[in-house]
């Protein structure tokens, strides 16, 4: 003979002149999942979270059938079952109340996960650019290190030295530039008068708008328009040029046949930065005094000649020998920058276009927070 089959599970919402209840009997199994899915969203609506329920009737019980007690019921009800349902067998009691507790548990986490995961994520980001900055600088000292003590190296030995490079890039870096630095600087000198007459005329002083112009350009304004037009102009080329190099294994053959790539490239680069750099700031200066001249003749109805005696008798020299005095270290900077970012692209033209972006970035960034330390240093300083 073969045992009875248990009835399929099945669930009752009595009302309509009946005492108000829901009754659950039979097997509430996976096979009969699909069947008890329809019938509980038929349900759902009619059923109060305040109407009793009867267990009495509840058959076989899995997993599955758990699950969907819980979704029918709330997993707030199904975990105190033991206290409004103790006839059921202590398997069943201890299945409905797992099922409830970890229904309500993944319902509760997303929102603290998400919390918590905000807080991890963004603390993380900090961290990661930390950690990303702390070792970019690191990794420029050591190329900065390189760099000096192979031309500390190479400066006994003439017969190393690569004068036809270095000519090339002094062409390149500071011949060629010399248009632009000179029209930059001519403007903003003008620019720089017309904003201190205008602010200086309602006080009557509108004659020390030719100390402001010398000021201003000989400090700073002269070697950090230099030091930024550097940074836009030859830093990128740098990067780009040994970027290139390297994407095309220039590099690897200049190692193979024994010779030193920053002797071979970096040096003449950095040396050519060094002349140029304090030549362009003094043009950018003359250029900007002269931007200065132009508006005070022009619309100030200052006299060239009473122009260049307030330059001789009120502007004293160490102005201009602070402003040409940061010129040789923002060069070295740019141009060491501009290699190391060369040195660190990949093999693929997107990583050439990003370390040339990036060498632009750092250039500007240390040139301005040198020339900030500098400018507080010197104040304190009196010069």
């Amino acid at each position: 003979m073969h045992p009875t089959p248990s009835p399929p599970g099945q669930l009752q919402l009595r009302g309509d002149g009946q005492s108000p209840g829901l009754s659950i009997a039979g097997d509430w199994t996976l096979q009969h999942y699909p069947r008890l899915k329809r019938e509980i969203e038929r349900a759902r609506p009619r059923l109060d979270a305040a109407c009793p329920v009867e267990l009495d009737g509840l058959g076989a019980l899995d997993t599955a059938g758990a699950s969907l007690l819980v979704e029918l019921l709330g997993p707030q009800r199904l975990a105190d079952i033991a206290r409004w349902a103790p006839q059921l067998p202590a398997e069943r009691l201890a299945l409905l109340h797992t099922v409830a507790t970890a229904v309500a548990s993944a319902a509760a986490a997303p929102e603290e996960e998400a919390e918590r995961s905000t807080l991890r994520d963004e603390l993380a980001h900090i961290g990661r650019v930390v950690e990303m900055l702390w070792e970019q600088q690191r990794t420029l000292y050591g190329f900065i290190g390189l760099t000096l003590s192979t031309l500390l190296l190479s400066l006994p030995r003439p017969r190393r030295w690569r004068v036809t490079p270095l000519v090339a890039h002094i062409e390149r870096t500071g011949l060629d530039a010399v248009p632009i630095v000179a029209l930059l600087t001519f403007m903003v000198g003008a620019v720089v008068a017309f904003l201190g007459a205008t602010v200086l005329g309602q006080f009557g002083a509108t004659i020390y708008t030719v100390n402001l112009v010398a000021y201003s350009f000989l400090r700073e304004f002269g070697v950090l328009l230099c030091a930024i037009l550097m940074a836009g102009r030859t830093a990128s080329a740098f990067a780009a040029q040994i970027g290139a190099m390297k994407a095309n294994e220039e590099i690897d053959a200049i190692r193979a046949l024994g010779l030193d790539p920053v002797e071979l490239l970096v040096l003449p680069r950095v040396l050519a930065m060094l002349v140029t750099l304090p030549i362009l700031t003094f043009i950018a200066m003359l250029c900007g005094i002269l931007g200065g001249l132009a508006v005070c003749v022009l619309a100030l109805d200052i006299s060239p000649t009473q122009y260049f005696a307030i330059l001789e008798q009120e502007i004293p020299v160490n102005h201009y020998l602070v402003g040409l005095g940061k010129a040789p270290l923002f060069a070295f900077l740019i141009a060491v920058i501009g290699c190391l970012e060369g040195f660190k692209a990949g093999g693929s033209a997107q990583s050439v276009g990003e370390r040339t972006t990036s060498s632009v970035v750092q250039s500007i960034f240390m040139v301005i927070l040198l020339d900030a330390l500098a400018a507080l240093f010197l104040m304190e300083m009196g010069w």
